[in-house]
Protein backbone atom coordinates (compact mmCIF):
# COMPACT_ATOMS: atom_id res chain seq x y z
CA UNK A 1 0.00 0.00 0.00
CA UNK A 2 2.98 2.56 1.11
CA UNK A 3 4.86 1.82 -2.40
CA UNK A 4 1.75 1.69 -4.37
CA UNK A 5 1.84 5.78 -3.42
CA UNK A 6 5.30 6.41 -4.55
CA UNK A 7 6.66 7.68 -7.23
CA UNK A 8 10.19 6.38 -9.55
CA UNK A 9 11.17 9.82 -9.73
CA UNK A 10 12.70 11.87 -6.92
CA UNK A 11 10.04 14.66 -5.27
CA UNK A 12 9.69 18.03 -7.14
CA UNK A 13 11.38 20.33 -4.97
CA UNK A 14 8.09 22.40 -5.74
CA UNK A 15 6.64 23.90 -2.55
CA UNK A 16 3.70 26.04 -1.78
CA UNK A 17 4.60 29.77 -1.61
CA UNK A 18 5.80 31.65 2.05
CA UNK A 19 2.65 31.08 4.38
CA UNK A 20 0.43 29.02 2.27
CA UNK A 21 -0.54 25.89 3.79
CA UNK A 22 1.12 22.40 2.53
CA UNK A 23 -2.28 20.84 2.74
CA UNK A 24 -5.61 22.74 1.63
CA UNK A 25 -8.99 20.92 2.21
CA UNK A 26 -11.65 22.89 0.78
CA UNK A 27 -15.45 22.22 1.36
CA UNK A 28 -14.78 18.05 0.60
CA UNK A 29 -18.03 15.86 -0.26
CA UNK A 30 -17.66 11.97 0.02
CA UNK A 31 -20.48 9.72 -0.18
CA UNK A 32 -20.96 5.99 -0.04
CA UNK A 33 -24.51 5.37 -1.55
CA UNK A 34 -26.71 6.82 1.25
CA UNK A 35 -24.15 7.55 3.80
CA UNK A 36 -22.14 10.39 3.71
CA UNK A 37 -18.74 9.70 4.68
CA UNK A 38 -17.51 13.63 4.38
CA UNK A 39 -19.72 16.23 4.72
CA UNK A 40 -18.38 19.93 3.40
CA UNK A 41 -14.74 19.34 5.24
CA UNK A 42 -12.31 22.12 5.06
CA UNK A 43 -9.26 22.48 6.73
CA UNK A 44 -5.72 23.91 6.58
CA UNK A 45 -1.97 22.22 7.24
CA UNK A 46 0.85 24.71 7.99
CA UNK A 47 4.22 23.30 6.69
CA UNK A 48 6.27 21.82 9.19
CA UNK A 49 3.34 21.11 11.65
CA UNK A 50 2.13 17.93 13.27
CA UNK A 51 -1.90 17.98 12.69
CA UNK A 52 -3.88 15.42 14.86
CA UNK A 53 -6.97 14.50 13.32
CA UNK A 54 -9.09 13.49 15.96
CA UNK A 55 -12.73 11.62 16.12
CA UNK A 56 -15.13 8.67 17.23
CA UNK A 57 -14.95 5.50 14.97
CA UNK A 58 -17.02 5.96 11.48
CA UNK A 59 -16.44 9.98 11.78
CA UNK A 60 -14.77 9.98 8.35
CA UNK A 61 -11.20 10.28 9.46
CA UNK A 62 -9.73 7.23 6.93
CA UNK A 63 -12.23 9.03 4.50
CA UNK A 64 -10.18 12.33 4.73
CA UNK A 65 -6.94 10.52 4.62
CA UNK A 66 -7.40 8.37 1.60
CA UNK A 67 -8.95 11.48 -0.33
CA UNK A 68 -5.83 13.42 0.51
CA UNK A 69 -3.10 10.41 -0.48
CA UNK A 70 -5.12 10.79 -3.83
CA UNK A 71 -6.89 7.27 -3.43
CA UNK A 72 -10.17 8.50 -3.08
CA UNK A 73 -12.52 10.91 -5.58
CA UNK A 74 -14.60 13.29 -3.58
CA UNK A 75 -17.96 14.07 -4.90
CA UNK A 76 -17.39 17.75 -4.76
CA UNK A 77 -14.51 19.95 -3.44
CA UNK A 78 -10.94 19.99 -4.14
CA UNK A 79 -7.78 19.31 -2.02
CA UNK A 80 -4.26 20.63 -2.95
CA UNK A 81 -1.08 18.92 -1.06
CA UNK A 82 2.44 20.82 -1.75
CA UNK A 83 0.47 23.64 -4.12
CA UNK A 84 -0.58 20.70 -6.19
CA UNK A 85 -4.53 19.29 -7.07
CA UNK A 86 -4.99 15.66 -5.73
CA UNK A 87 -6.93 14.65 -8.86
CA UNK A 88 -5.59 17.00 -11.52
CA UNK A 89 -1.87 16.67 -10.35
CA UNK A 90 -2.30 13.11 -8.43
CA UNK A 91 1.02 11.97 -9.92
CA UNK A 92 2.97 14.67 -8.71
CA UNK A 93 1.20 14.77 -5.63
CA UNK A 94 2.44 11.29 -4.61
CA UNK A 95 6.01 12.43 -5.34
CA UNK A 96 5.09 14.52 -2.03
CA UNK A 97 3.54 12.46 0.60
CA UNK A 98 4.23 8.81 2.26
CA UNK A 99 1.45 7.10 3.83
CA UNK A 100 1.31 4.55 6.17
CA UNK A 101 -2.34 3.23 6.96
CA UNK A 102 -3.94 1.01 9.77
CA UNK A 103 -2.41 -2.06 8.64
CA UNK A 104 0.99 -3.53 7.44
CA UNK A 105 1.26 -3.71 3.64
CA UNK A 106 5.21 -5.06 3.39
CA UNK A 107 6.97 -7.89 1.30
CA UNK A 108 6.48 -11.06 3.68
CA UNK A 109 9.60 -12.74 0.60
CA UNK A 110 12.11 -9.96 1.74
CA UNK A 111 14.10 -8.79 4.13
CA UNK A 112 12.98 -5.91 6.62
CA UNK A 113 16.32 -4.17 5.12
CA UNK A 114 14.78 -5.26 1.46
CA UNK A 115 11.69 -3.71 1.79
CA UNK A 116 12.89 0.06 3.21
CA UNK A 117 15.50 -0.14 0.01
CA UNK A 118 13.26 -0.82 -2.75
CA UNK A 119 10.70 2.26 -0.97
CA UNK A 120 13.56 4.85 -0.93
CA UNK A 121 14.30 3.49 -4.61
CA UNK A 122 10.67 4.15 -5.99
CA UNK A 123 11.52 7.92 -4.06
CA UNK A 124 14.16 8.40 -6.51
CA UNK A 125 16.78 7.67 -4.11
CA UNK A 126 20.23 6.49 -5.09
CA UNK A 127 21.34 3.23 -3.70
CA UNK A 128 23.97 4.69 -0.98
CA UNK A 129 21.32 7.06 0.28
CA UNK A 130 18.76 4.36 0.55
CA UNK A 131 20.69 2.17 2.16
CA UNK A 132 21.91 4.52 4.70
CA UNK A 133 17.46 5.37 4.62
CA UNK A 134 17.08 2.20 5.57
CA UNK A 135 19.61 2.03 8.26
CA UNK A 136 18.21 4.70 10.12
CA UNK A 137 14.95 4.13 10.53
CA UNK A 138 15.89 0.15 10.82
CA UNK A 139 17.78 1.78 14.28
CA UNK A 140 14.93 4.17 14.96
CA UNK A 141 12.35 1.60 15.08
CA UNK A 142 14.70 -1.13 16.94
CA UNK A 143 14.09 -3.26 13.76
CA UNK A 144 18.15 -3.30 13.47
CA UNK A 145 18.81 -6.84 14.86
CA UNK A 146 16.04 -8.53 12.72
CA UNK A 147 16.69 -6.23 9.37
CA UNK A 148 18.13 -9.21 7.42
CA UNK A 149 15.26 -11.56 7.80
CA UNK A 150 12.53 -12.23 5.58
CA UNK A 151 9.59 -10.16 6.97
CA UNK A 152 8.01 -13.50 6.80
CA UNK A 153 9.62 -14.14 10.24
CA UNK A 154 8.58 -11.28 11.67
CA UNK A 155 5.87 -10.77 14.77
CA UNK A 156 2.52 -7.95 14.03
CA UNK A 157 4.63 -5.57 15.86
CA UNK A 158 7.54 -5.54 13.76
CA UNK A 159 5.54 -6.22 10.56
CA UNK A 160 3.77 -2.45 11.83
CA UNK A 161 7.12 -0.79 12.73
CA UNK A 162 8.49 -2.04 9.52
CA UNK A 163 5.61 -0.68 7.75
CA UNK A 164 5.75 2.80 9.13
CA UNK A 165 9.33 2.87 8.32
CA UNK A 166 8.68 2.51 4.32
CA UNK A 167 6.26 5.37 5.23
CA UNK A 168 9.63 7.42 6.77
CA UNK A 169 12.29 5.90 4.20
CA UNK A 170 12.00 8.87 1.45
CA UNK A 171 11.82 11.69 3.60
CA UNK A 172 8.22 12.82 2.02
CA UNK A 173 7.44 16.62 2.76
CA UNK A 174 4.12 15.10 3.71
CA UNK A 175 3.38 12.31 5.61
CA UNK A 176 0.13 11.24 6.41
CA UNK A 177 -0.44 8.33 9.52
CA UNK A 178 -3.63 6.66 9.73
CA UNK A 179 -3.17 5.53 13.25
CA UNK A 180 -0.13 4.27 13.04
CA UNK A 181 0.97 3.09 16.39
CA UNK A 182 -1.97 0.81 17.06
CA UNK A 183 -0.66 -2.76 18.38
CA UNK A 184 2.97 -1.19 19.37
CA UNK A 185 4.53 -1.08 22.93
CA UNK A 186 4.80 1.72 24.98
CA UNK A 187 8.48 2.05 24.19
CA UNK A 188 8.20 1.55 20.52
CA UNK A 189 5.28 4.13 20.33
CA UNK A 190 7.74 6.63 22.23
CA UNK A 191 10.47 6.13 19.68
CA UNK A 192 8.44 6.77 17.16
CA UNK A 193 7.26 10.10 18.50
CA UNK A 194 10.71 10.63 18.53
CA UNK A 195 11.16 9.86 15.54
CA UNK A 196 8.09 12.00 14.23
CA UNK A 197 9.74 15.38 15.90
CA UNK A 198 12.35 14.78 14.55
CA UNK A 199 11.22 14.89 10.78
CA UNK A 200 9.42 17.78 11.61
CA UNK A 201 12.57 19.74 12.94
CA UNK A 202 13.81 19.09 9.40
CA UNK A 203 10.58 20.41 7.08
CA UNK A 204 8.26 17.35 7.40
CA UNK A 205 4.47 18.36 7.85
CA UNK A 206 2.58 15.80 9.33
CA UNK A 207 -1.08 14.47 9.39
CA UNK A 208 -1.74 11.94 12.30
CA UNK A 209 -5.24 10.22 12.92
CA UNK A 210 -5.24 8.49 16.08
CA UNK A 211 -7.22 6.89 18.90
CA UNK A 212 -4.77 7.39 21.35
CA UNK A 213 -6.04 11.15 22.66
CA UNK A 214 -2.62 11.66 24.64
CA UNK A 215 -0.48 10.61 21.48
CA UNK A 216 -2.33 13.96 19.75
CA UNK A 217 -1.54 15.67 22.94
CA UNK A 218 1.84 14.66 23.15
CA UNK A 219 2.77 15.75 19.24
CA UNK A 220 -0.38 17.62 17.93
CA UNK A 221 0.52 21.39 17.31
CA UNK A 222 -3.18 21.80 16.13
CA UNK A 223 -6.08 19.52 16.28
CA UNK A 224 -8.98 19.45 14.24
CA UNK A 225 -12.11 16.96 15.49
CA UNK A 226 -14.67 15.31 13.03
CA UNK A 227 -18.01 13.75 13.64
CA UNK A 228 -20.42 12.48 11.54
CA UNK A 229 -18.14 13.74 8.68
CA UNK A 230 -17.94 17.39 9.95
CA UNK A 231 -15.25 19.58 11.81
CA UNK A 232 -17.00 20.07 14.73
CA UNK A 233 -13.87 21.61 16.41
CA UNK A 234 -10.61 22.55 16.26
CA UNK A 235 -7.41 24.30 17.79
CA UNK A 236 -4.19 23.12 20.30
CA UNK A 237 -4.78 20.99 22.54
CA UNK A 238 -5.13 23.22 24.97
CA UNK A 239 -7.97 25.66 23.20
CA UNK A 240 -9.73 22.61 23.18
CA UNK A 241 -9.42 21.44 26.87
CA UNK A 242 -10.63 25.42 27.41
CA UNK A 243 -13.82 24.68 25.22
CA UNK A 244 -14.36 21.69 27.76
CA UNK A 245 -15.21 23.76 30.99
CA UNK A 246 -13.68 24.57 33.68
CA UNK A 247 -10.81 22.91 35.98
CA UNK A 248 -11.69 20.68 38.78
CA UNK A 249 -10.60 20.51 42.48
CA UNK A 250 -10.11 16.74 42.90
CA UNK A 251 -9.81 14.94 46.35
CA UNK A 252 -9.61 11.67 47.49
CA UNK A 253 -10.32 11.28 51.61
CA UNK A 254 -7.42 8.32 52.81
CA UNK A 255 -11.06 6.64 54.29
CA UNK A 256 -14.30 5.89 52.52
CA UNK A 257 -15.94 7.01 55.99
CA UNK A 258 -14.57 10.58 54.77
CA UNK A 259 -16.16 10.94 51.54
CA UNK A 260 -19.40 13.17 52.87
CA UNK A 261 -17.21 15.14 55.53
CA UNK A 262 -14.97 15.83 52.40
CA UNK A 263 -18.00 16.87 50.53
CA UNK A 264 -19.05 19.16 52.98
CA UNK A 265 -15.78 20.71 53.33
CA UNK A 266 -14.60 21.23 49.65
CA UNK A 267 -18.24 22.41 49.06
CA UNK A 268 -17.86 24.98 51.72
CA UNK A 269 -14.51 26.15 50.27
CA UNK A 270 -15.01 26.80 46.91
CA UNK A 271 -18.87 27.06 46.88
CA UNK A 272 -19.75 25.23 43.72
CA UNK A 273 -21.89 21.30 43.76
CA UNK A 274 -19.63 18.14 44.39
CA UNK A 275 -19.71 15.00 42.65
CA UNK A 276 -18.34 11.50 43.79
CA UNK A 277 -16.71 8.81 41.92
CA UNK A 278 -18.16 5.98 43.74
CA UNK A 279 -15.70 3.48 42.61
CA UNK A 280 -12.68 5.82 43.61
CA UNK A 281 -14.35 7.68 45.93
CA UNK A 282 -12.87 11.14 44.75
CA UNK A 283 -14.33 14.02 45.10
CA UNK A 284 -14.69 16.13 42.69
CA UNK A 285 -15.90 19.90 42.31
CA UNK A 286 -15.75 22.98 39.21
CA UNK A 287 -13.09 25.60 40.11
CA UNK A 288 -12.07 28.78 38.29
CA UNK A 289 -9.48 30.25 40.46
CA UNK A 290 -7.23 26.90 40.64
CA UNK A 291 -4.45 28.04 43.31
CA UNK A 292 -6.91 30.02 45.41
CA UNK A 293 -10.07 27.00 45.52
CA UNK A 294 -6.55 24.13 46.54
CA UNK A 295 -5.50 26.48 49.21
CA UNK A 296 -8.68 27.11 50.32
CA UNK A 297 -10.24 23.18 50.29
CA UNK A 298 -6.66 22.14 51.83
CA UNK A 299 -7.57 24.37 55.19
CA UNK A 300 -10.99 23.33 54.77
CA UNK A 301 -9.75 19.61 54.83
CA UNK A 302 -7.73 20.38 57.66
CA UNK A 303 -10.13 21.82 59.57
CA UNK A 304 -12.60 19.40 59.40
CA UNK A 305 -9.63 16.52 60.03
CA UNK A 306 -10.16 14.83 56.97
CA UNK A 307 -7.26 13.05 56.03
CA UNK A 308 -6.49 13.27 52.60
CA UNK A 309 -4.81 10.60 50.05
CA UNK A 310 -4.67 12.94 47.15
CA UNK A 311 -5.39 16.13 46.39
CA UNK A 312 -5.20 18.07 43.08
CA UNK A 313 -6.99 20.64 40.51
CA UNK A 314 -6.94 19.40 36.69
CA UNK A 315 -7.53 20.75 33.92
CA UNK A 316 -10.39 18.98 31.24
CA UNK A 317 -8.68 15.88 29.52
CA UNK A 318 -8.68 15.19 25.98
CA UNK A 319 -11.32 12.25 26.56
CA UNK A 320 -13.46 15.40 28.41
CA UNK A 321 -13.46 17.18 24.98
CA UNK A 322 -14.56 14.18 23.24
CA UNK A 323 -17.11 13.68 26.07
CA UNK A 324 -18.37 16.92 25.86
CA UNK A 325 -18.38 17.74 22.54
CA UNK A 326 -19.25 14.70 20.98
CA UNK A 327 -21.43 12.97 23.72
CA UNK A 328 -19.49 9.73 23.35
CA UNK A 329 -15.78 8.09 23.45
CA UNK A 330 -13.54 7.87 20.03
CA UNK A 331 -14.20 3.95 20.55
CA UNK A 332 -17.85 3.91 20.70
CA UNK A 333 -19.34 3.33 16.91
CA UNK A 334 -18.50 0.89 14.60
CA UNK A 335 -15.71 1.64 12.03
CA UNK A 336 -15.99 3.63 9.13
CA UNK A 337 -16.11 2.17 5.79
CA UNK A 338 -13.13 2.92 3.61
Amino acid sequence: MTAALLSAQQPSGHAPPPHEPIVRVDDVVVRFGDVTALDGVSLTIAPGEIRGLLGPNGSGKTTLVSVIATLRTAQSGSVRVDGRDVVTEATKVRRSIGLAGQYAAVDDLLTGRENLEIVGGLYGLDRATAQRRADEVLERLSLTAAADRPVRTYSGGMRRRLDLGASLAGRPRVLLLDEPTTGLDPRTRSELWDFLRDLVNEGTTVLLTTQYLEEADALADQITVLDSGRVIAEGTADDLKSSAGASRLVVTPHSGTDVEATIAAIESAVGASAVVDRQTGAVAVPVTERTAALVAAADALQLAGVEVADIAVRRPSLDDVFLSITGRTTGSEPKEES
